[in-house]
């Protein structure tokens, strides 16, 4: 009897772990989450709800994990339906990735590699894959015409310092409001800045993020006038809205336009581009439905890789690509044309 009721004992010391080891196995979840950013999170969260969703509708079970079942909801998606407009390749790609990421969680796997999934996928990306889609890249003269647009009061010069740092850094909308005055001052900060002397090569701003590939760091100098100055524009910004710690871009009070203490949401980096793209007349030529899906936060970043004619591998590192490649995307945008083998081949 003693024994059972040493067994039982140490049976629930294994089912219920200690109180520290309960908050490591806490402290390791929260890691894990945080392996992604925010927006891909809430993207990979959206998946596994509608995958779930589905399953639900089809009177299926999520676990164990199934590929024929996989299969079928890829199908399904890409089909769409009555108020349910067909997926994109790219958009079931990454759904499939936030399924794969949440069973991963669940201690379970879902072999993307099986011949049900991958034979369904190829067959897809086969019938309904197209070109991926860039958006418009805003160029120096386009970016100054954007700039004449906004206000000269504190909600314009806010905006005209987002606008010049994004694309002066080549950062994304999400680098752009995550910057803070100073290391380790938020919770939530993914950077920060630090304006350099002009004892350095006439100085400038560095910024440190923490972005999709890992930390690194960003150099912006001074421009040729103040007017255009990337880093002019953020001190004046700073200094008028008495921001001197925590995030650097906030939003201001509707009533009295004061300056908030929270951080600006990367949305709004989106429809400030699309709005001053959109009043500074860029691509005319389109209807303004189009022109307004033309530009997203993104065409600051494409603008500087395209523009700028530097060395690739500096261009890279400023950016924080993963793969030359990537920086070659931009850079064959740019240099199309540029060498004419028609001509040279003597034709």
């Amino acid at each position: 009897m003693a024994k059972a009721d040493e067994d039982k004992t140490r049976g629930r010391a294994l089912a219920e772990p200690a109180p520290h080891l309960a908050a490591l196995s806490e402290k390791a979840r929260d890691y894990a989450r945080n392996a992604r950013s925010e927006n891909t999170q809430r993207a990979y969260d959206a998946d596994w709800r509608h995958f779930a969703s589905w399953l639900r509708r089809q009177g299926l079970d999520p676990l164990p994990p199934d590929p024929q079942t996989v299969g079928l909801y890829l199908a399904a998606c890409v089909e769409g339906g009555p108020g349910r407009p067909p997926l994109s390749v790219s958009s079931l790609e990454r759904r499939l990735s936030g399924i794969c990421w949440r069973y991963r969680q669940l201690g379970r796997l879902l072999d993307t590699g099986d011949p049900h999934i991958a034979t369904v996928l190829a067959g897809i990306r086969r019938a309904h894959g197209r070109p991926p889609v860039q958006k418009e890249a805003i160029f120096a003269d386009e970016l100054l015409a954007m700039l004449a647009v906004l206000d000269n009061d504190l909600r314009g010069l806010r905006d005209k310092a987002i606008l010049a740092i994004g694309f002066a850094g080549g950062l994304r909308r999400s680098e752009i409001v995550g910057l803070d005055c100073g290391p380790e001052q938020t919770d939530d900060g993914t950077g920060w800045i630090e304006i350099v002397g002009a004892d350095q090569n006439g100085g400038g701003l560095l910024l440190t993020l923490n972005g999709k590939t890992g930390w690194r760091e960003v150099e912006i100098g001074r421009g040729s006038s103040s007017l255009t100055c990337p880093v002019a524009m953020l001190e004046t910004w700073l200094k008028l809205g008495r921001i001197t710690r925590g995030p650097v871009f906030r939003p201001l009070a509707r009533k009295n336009g004061g300056v908030s203490a929270e951080r600006l949401s990367d949305k709004h980096v989106a429809r400030l581009v699309q709005k001053c793209a959109l009043a500074a007349g860029l691509r005319g030529d389109l209807p303004e439905g189009e022109r307004r899906r033309a530009f997203s936060g993104h065409s600051l970043r494409a603008g500087l890789a395209s523009s700028a004619q530097i060395e690739e591998g500096h261009v890279q590192r400023h950016l924080g690509h993963a793969s030359a490649e990537m920086t070659r995307r931009y850079q064959r945008k740019r240099d199309r044309f540029k060498v004419n083998l028609t001509k040279a081949a003597g034709l």
